[in-house]
């Protein structure tokens, strides 16, 4: 099987099962595991951030967050199709009280080179928004007098951008649109599962990127390769407020050095590797424009999402995907669009024979 749904997909190699057999390992929750503990310090240093916090997943990481910088009542404000708000099953409201206020972003196809400075302006760029477009919504909100509208206390950007086709915030506009949330009094948070591809795409570092926001994760369980956890990055203060809502909503582990163990294996091995994932991706896009029936949603990907649709009278996605499936490839749809993503797992090789898939399929 080919397994395109998502960059989840991937196995833990070898040398990496190797390296969590090995793992020196202690309590965790008492903070006294040595392989957690040097994860933590290195995650810091990569984000240029203070202290981190190893979570089991990436969502626990935007639960936490976002309970951290908000009290309820307050608003969260996101790119419509941010993962926090589309994907996570309401956990935001649900845990932290706040309401959220979608941005408009979404569809488009302005897609500056990875890492320039281009898109700093009104180019429509997927899953981003602009500083007067974050304005906007303040302004809207702060319409109503005190006491009435609902304090915006926290802004999350998510870098790469999931449903955007896996989109780079270009460096101009993030920092805009970072710069007008702090004049404004808002916290910003970064959603970065997919942020060491967006590092690797653009050349700009993990920390440079991170720079703009109070704090960030990284997610191992994607292209990295890892089969458990994520680390949250941010200020010794705001992590030691974090700690808590870790432990309160079950977060807290024992020898939790297994897991990470795996994570630190794939920070000495699988980061450069990313490189091939986006070239595999391109690869992919490529040969999908080149067959009739199929359209690009979001043009050449920047990373290793590919987002597709079918012409009107041609196969549904649903029904694309179902029979690639019997052929020994698997995709995803969302809202009638199909996702496909590149990873650890997926070859060159692969990558020549799902094209081929597909296109028989058309046939």
């Amino acid at each position: 099987m080919i397994a395109l749904t998502s960059d989840t997909e991937t196995r833990p190699t070898a040398a990496m099962r190797a390296a969590i057999a090995a793992a020196e390992v202690g309590d965790e929750q008492r903070r006294e595991d040595p392989t957690v503990n040097l994860l933590l310090e290195r995650v810091a240093e990569l984000l240029g951030k203070e202290a981190a916090l190893f979570l089991p997943t990436g969502t626990m990481c935007n639960l936490v967050a976002v309970k951290t910088h908000t009290r309820a009542g307050d608003l969260m404000l996101a790119e419509r199709d941010a993962h926090v708000l589309r994907a996570e099953a309401g956990g935001a409201g649900l845990v932290s009280g706040v309401l959220t206020e979608p941005l408009l972003g979404g569809p488009g196809t302005a897609r500056p080179a990875a890492g320039s400075n281009q898109g700093g302006g009104d180019a429509r760029i997927p899953g981003t928004f602009t500083a007067a477009e974050l304005s906007d919504a303040l302004d809207r909100i702060s319409a109503m007098p005190s006491p009435y509208a609902p304090p915006p206390t926290l802004l999350c950007v998510e870098q790469t951008h999931n449903f955007g086709g896996g989109s780079i915030w270009p460096r101009e506009r993030l920092a805009a649109v970072c710069d007008r949330a702090r004049d404004r009094g808002l916290a910003i948070h970064m959603d970065g599962a997919r942020l060491l591809n967006a590092a690797v795409a653009s050349g700009v570092t993990a920390s440079d990127w991170c720079s703009h926001v109070d704090s960030a994760w990284i997610d191992f369980t994607k292209g990295l390769g890892a089969p458990i956890g994520s680390v949250l990055a941010g200020s010794r203060e705001f992590i030691a407020r974090a700690y808590r809502y870790k432990y309160a909503f079950g977060g807290a582990m024992r020898q939790a050095g297994i897991a990470a163990a795996g994570c630190l294996y794939a920070l000495d091995h699988h980061i450069e590797r990313l490189a091939d994932d986006h070239a595999n991706a391109t690869l992919l896009a490529a040969g999908i424009a080149a067959l009739p029936g199929l359209r690009l949603v979001y043009g050449m990907p920047q990373t290793n999402i590919v987002f597709f649709e079918t012409e009107p009278d041609t196969v549904t996605a649903a029904e694309l995907a179902r029979r690639c499936l019997e052929r020994g490839l698997r995709i995803g749809t969302i809202g009638g669009k199909i996702r496909a993503v590149t990873h650890l797992d997926v070859s060159r090789a692969q990558v020549d024979e799902a094209i081929q898939i597909i296109a028989d399929v058309l046939r």
